[in-house]
């Protein structure tokens, strides 16, 4: 793989490389571009990976290879602290957010301190904590160079590093960020380098789609009611009611938000027409037009404020974007986009193109007569040798592809099992028999279990049916009861506790998630993860693919759970010393013509035919971890 990156470096082009877990892919790509002696950019999916590049993997390598290569790490604006709205943040606190205080106080603690600002040093301040947003800035509050604390602005201070710098590592959604930007016309955020890497490359086409389309959330526009009270009272109270020009919007947006109803959080509404599915046409269009008049008085009355201050300034500039926003959902889709509304707590108004293939072709891989060098490379790429499933919706149809398979010896460090004798996934007895099985397995192996489910829903059954079975025997952790840091550290140390754990997650943790060690020796998978058909995005294409005369599920959905089901058994195997089971609770996997082509997907491991086998192989691992009398302490 390092020779074939150093090649890519040397001539340019892409290359594609779907790298089996082990392979040790990062330095693969490290090295050739640390002695290339060119700038290069690097980009992640996840901040962690970021971090680790950063923190961990290049400073190792410049130390071994004698390199004095210069590297900076940039993240996305809210990343970083903010210090102007910091310095406003306990006047923006209301009386309602009073328990946020101590965490405001330790942040002021922590401010004098930073060099970076990036708040991920704040590592006791939960991820999720209602004061992130009053303590950092997003592009649409931002005050630029008219930032009184533009001097010592963290987020200028990142930038200016990154710019100086041989290497530079970002994340997909800063790299998009910017590429939206720069096809605006507005400055530059990235160094424009020869040399780019994409790691966790799986995530680019979903990645790109978010940032190259149209978005407007009720929770932006709270946001700004909130800010727009905060910085109207301290610098223009006496020139108009504030709260009375804001209280039509905050009204607006809170009925457009009523109108999706009590939907589960994760919700997507088709948009086709003139409003979203289930919502009545003319009483959405009546939120819309609020919406649109709240906002156009809003502009009016910031104009003739504007000029006192930048923050009175931005708060107008604000203002006309999120009306122009508006104005854009109040026209029809574009033709070769996918419309639809996210419900949550709050309500999310989205278009986004079908895939990124075309900005790729124009803003990336079009010959400039530099030989710009890509490289995209994760664990999984695809279930095909020429890895269609990424290159086709990136419009990598022409880049080299690689594939190198993991070293491990799967067929002796891990078995799948598939239960036959559970209920249909569709029937309303699956999750439960999947928790009595789950339940059984926790306790002979002594915890040591991550169960991944397809949908939040069966994430809440199962973990609820798992809780009443093992009770006070095993741990059971459910996905946003804490972290996900919290979550993986309390995983890998419940395997040396009384009991041990068990944790039942869905969505992100199907990758990303590396407990390598005994702390994980059983990944319970609920069943086969087959898009949901009624999403707008999946029906978009599906419908795409049929037009063209082609088989959506072929072509797309069968695709879609190959890789989502290599994704997650992924998980299991982490270094060479693992041992662990796979089970798929979905018969579908064996008895049905598709499974094959499913199985070929996962790694190699030895199937166990029936329910003893399976308890048998789960004895010889509990029998492997436990500690003989040899190694206990004598009394």
């Amino acid at each position: 793989m390092a020779e074939a990156v150093a090649r890519t470096i040397a001539h340019g082009g892409a290359l594609v490389v779907e790298a089996g877990t082990g392979v040790g892919k990062t330095f693969a790509y490290l090295v050739p571009a640390l002695l290339c002696g060119e700038r290069v950019l690097l980009s992640t999916a996840t901040k962690t990976l970021q971090d680790q590049l950063f923190d961990r993997d290049l400073p190792r390598l410049r130390e071994a290879l004698g390199l004095a290569a210069r590297v900076a790490l940039l993240k996305g604006r809210s990343s970083y602290l903010c210090l102007h709205r910091l310095h406003h943040a306990r006047q923006a606190l209301g009386p309602e957010a009073a328990g946020l205080l101590p965490q405001l106080a330790e942040v002021e603690r922590w401010a004098l301190a930073t060099r970076s600002g990036d708040l991920a040093e704040l590592t006791a301040l939960d991820e999720r904590s209602a004061l992130l947003p009053l303590v950092s800035s997003t592009r649409d509050n931002c005050l630029g160079s008219e930032c009184p604390q533009f001097g010592a602005c963290h987020v200028v201070h990142a930038r200016r590093e990154a710019m100086a710098a041989d290497v530079v590592v970002v994340n997909h959604h800063l790299f998009f960020a910017d590429l939206a930007v720069r096809e605006s016309g507005v400055a530059e955020l990235l160094p424009t380098v020869r040399v780019v890497v994409f790691d966790e490359a799986h995530q680019l086409n979903e990645t790109g789609v978010q940032f190259l389309g149209q978005r407007l959330g009720t929770a932006q526009l709270l946001d700004f009611v909130r800010d727009a009270l905060a910085t109207t009272r301290a610098q223009a109270g006496g020139v108009a009611d504030w709260p009375a020009w804001l209280a039509p919007l905050e009204r607006a947006a809170r009925d457009l938000r009523m109108l999706a109803g009590p939907l589960p959080p994760g919700t997507r509404l088709r948009w086709h027409g003139a409003a979203p599915d289930g919502i009545d046409g003319a009483a959405w269009q009546q939120a819309l037009d609020d919406l649109a008049q709240a906002l156009r008085s809003l502009v009016a009355v910031l104009a003739g404020v504007g000029a006192q201050s930048p923050d009175l300034a931005r708060l107008h500039a604000r203002a006309q974007v999120l009306a122009e926003r508006l104005e854009r959902f109040a026209r029809p889709c574009a033709t070769d986009a996918v419309r639809w509304v996210d419900v949550g707590l709050h309500l999310r108004l989205l278009e986004s193109p079908l895939s990124i293939a075309d900005t790729l072709q124009q803003r990336l891989l079009a010959p400039d007569g530099a030989r710009r060098a890509y490289v995209f490379t994760s664990a999984t790429l695809g279930d095909d040798a020429a890895l269609r499933w990424f290159t086709e919706p990136c419009g990598l149809a022409e880049a080299e592809v690689l594939r190198v398979d993991s070293p491990f010896d799967h067929a002796r460090q891990a078995a799948l099992y598939v239960p036959r004798h559970l209920p249909r996934p569709a029937d309303a007895a699956h999750g439960p028999a999947v928790a009595a099985l789950v339940a059984e397995a926790a306790l002979r192996l002594g915890g040591r279990t991550l169960v991944l489910t397809t949908t939040l829903r069966a994430l809440r059954i199962i973990g609820q049916a798992l809780r009443q079975a093992l009770a006070a025997r095993c741990e059971v952790l459910l996905q946003g009861q804490m972290t996900r840091r919290a979550l993986l550290e309390r995983l890998r140390d419940g395997a040396h506790a009384g009991g041990g754990c068990v944790l039942v997650a869905s969505a992100s943790f199907w990758e990303g998630v590396d407990v390598p060690g005994d702390a994980l020796q059983l990944v319970v998978i609920d069943k086969l993860p087959f898009p949901p058909p009624n999403d707008p995005i999946v029906e978009a294409r599906a419908q795409q693919i049929e037009a063209a005369g082609g088989s959506a599920f072929k072509e797309y959905f069968l695709p879609e759970a190959a890789v989502a089901l290599k994704q997650g058994a992924g998980r299991l195997i982490r270094s060479e010393n693992d041992r662990g089971v796979l089970v798929v609770c979905d018969p579908r996997l064996v008895q049905m013509g598709y499974g094959r082509r499913l199985r070929a997907a996962l790694p190699p491991m030895r199937q166990l035919q029936d329910e003893a086998q399976f308890l048998q192989a789960l004895d010889e691992l509990a029998a492997a971890t436990r500690p003989s009398t040899t190694d206990r302490p004598s009394a």
